[in-house]
C-alpha cells in the first residue's frame, strides 16, 4: 500500500505537470506523521477496546465465515480519526477551514459512535433506526451548510459541469450538499464489511482528492493528506485478519470528511468519480432492494439480483477471497485517480 501510495504521489503531480511545488513537504510529512502516530496508538487503543469489552456484533444471516470476527474490537474511528484532526489543525495553524472540516468530521464521528453504542448495548446489529440516523446526518448537513454561509469560508456562485455547462449554485447548493454528506457518508459505511477494504480505499480516496485540491485550497489538501496517513496506520491494525474495526465510528466520519472537502473545494465531479468504489456498493444495495420489491409474490417474498448486497458479500459468496476482493478495489481506485487527474488537466 505504502508503494501504491508513493506512485499516486509521484504519478499525479507528472500529469497535473505541479513542477514548482514540494509535495514531499505539502503532502508526504503530515501523511507521514498521521501514519505513524495512528499505528503507534493503535497499539494501545486496540488492547484497550477489548478490555472494555467493545466488540463486534456479527449478523446471524450474514456471511456465515464472518461469524468467526466475533469479538474483535470494534470502534476504531475514536483514535485515528481525532489523530488526523489533530495533526490537520497544528500543521495548517488552525486556520478557520480546517477547523471546519474537522468539526464537521467529528459531527459524523459521533453520529456513527452513537450507532455503534447501541449495537454493543443492545448486543445485537441493530443501532440507531434508519430514520433517526438520517435525521441526524441531514441535521449536520444542514448545520454545515448554514455555516459556511454565515461565515463565507467559500463563495459558491456557481457549479462546473465538464463541458464548460455552468449551473447557478443558489438553492441547488443547499440541495447538493446535504445529498453528497448524506450519501457518502452512508456509501463508506457500507463499503465497511470486510477487513481492509473502507480502510484502503478510504486512504486512497483522500489523498487522490488532496493532490487535486492543491494548488487552489492546501489547508483542505493537507487535511487530505492526514486522514489518508491516519487511515494507513489504522489499516495496519486492520488488514485481514483484522485486530479491530472502524466502526460507524470510523466510516460515518471519513464519508462526512470526504463529502466536506469536495463541498468546500467545489469539485463535486472529482469527488463523483474518485468514490467510484463506493458508489457501486451504494448502489448495490439499492438495486438489490429495489429488485426485492419489485418481485415480491403473494407470500411478500422477492427475488434476489446478487447473493447478498453490498457488492462485496456478494463476491466473497461466489468464492473471491477477502484479500482478492481488497486487493482488485485498490487498484481500482487507483486508476480512477490517475482518471481524474487527466480529466482535470484536460477537461475539468
Amino acid at each position: 500500500m505504502l508503494i501504491l501510495i508513493n506512485v499516486l504521489l509521484v504519478g499525479s503531480f507528472v500529469i497535473l505537470d505541479n513542477k514548482n511545488i514540494n509535495f514531499h513537504h505539502i503532502l508526504t510529512f503530515p501523511l507521514g506523521l498521521s501514519l505513524l502516530i495512528s499505528s503507534l496508538l493503535g497499539y494501545i487503543a486496540v488492547p484497550l477496546l477489548k478490555r472494555l469489552k467493545i466488540e463486534q456484533v456479527i449478523q446471524e444471516d450474514g456471511v456465515k465465515k464472518h461469524l468467526s470476527k466475533a469479538g474483535t474490537p470494534t470502534m476504531g474511528g475514536i483514535f485515528f480519526i481525532p489523530i488526523a484532526i489533530l495533526v490537520t489543525l497544528v500543521w495548517s495553524n488552525f486556520s478557520l477551514i480546517t477547523i471546519t472540516i474537522s468539526l464537521l468530521t467529528l459531527a459524523y464521528m459521533s453520529i456513527g459512535w452513537i450507532d455503534d453504542w447501541y449495537i454493543l448495548r443492545r448486543q445485537s446489529n441493530l443501532g440507531l433506526s434508519p430514520r433517526t440516523k438520517l435525521f441526524l446526518q441531514i441535521t449536520v448537513a444542514i448545520v454545515f451548510c448554514i455555516w459556511i454561509k454565515s461565515t463565507q469560508i467559500i463563495t459558491m456562485n456557481e457549479i462546473i459541469l465538464p463541458g464548460n455547462i455552468i449551473l447557478e449554485a443558489g438553492i441547488l447548493f443547499w440541495f447538493l450538499s446535504v445529498f453528497v454528506l448524506v450519501s457518502e457518508s452512508n456509501a463508506i459505511n457500507l463499503t465497511d464489511g470486510i477487513d481492509g477494504l473502507a480502510g484502503g480505499t478510504g486512504a486512497l480516496t483522500f489523498l487522490g482528492l488532496g493532490i487535486i485540491i492543491l494548488d487552489t485550497s492546501s489547508d483542505l489538501s493537507i487535511f487530505c493528506a492526514c486522514i489518508a496517513g491516519s487511515c494507513l496506520g489504522f489499516l495496519l491494525h486492520n488488514s485481514n485478519p483484522a485486530k479491530v474495526f472502524m466502526g460507524d465510528t470510523g466510516s460515518l466520519a471519513l464519508g462526512g470528511a470526504l463529502a466536506g472537502v469536495g463541498i468546500l473545494s467545489g469539485h463535486f465531479w472529482e469527488l463523483f468519480i474518485l468514490s467510484g468504489i463506493f458508489f457501486i456498493e451504494s448502489l448495490s444495495v439499492i438495486i438489490q432492494v429495489t429488485y426485492y420489491k419489485m418481485t415480491k409474490d403473494s407470500q411478500g417474498k422477492g427475488k434476489r439480483l446478487l447473493m447478498m448486497a453490498p457488492l462485496h458479500h456478494h463476491l466473497e459468496l461466489v468464492g473471491w477471497p477477502e484479500g482478492k476482493i481488497v486487493r482488485i478495489s485498490y487498484l481500482i481506485n487507483t486508476s480512477l485517480i490517475f482518471l481524474v487527474a487527466v480529466l482535470y488537466k484536460y477537461f475539468l
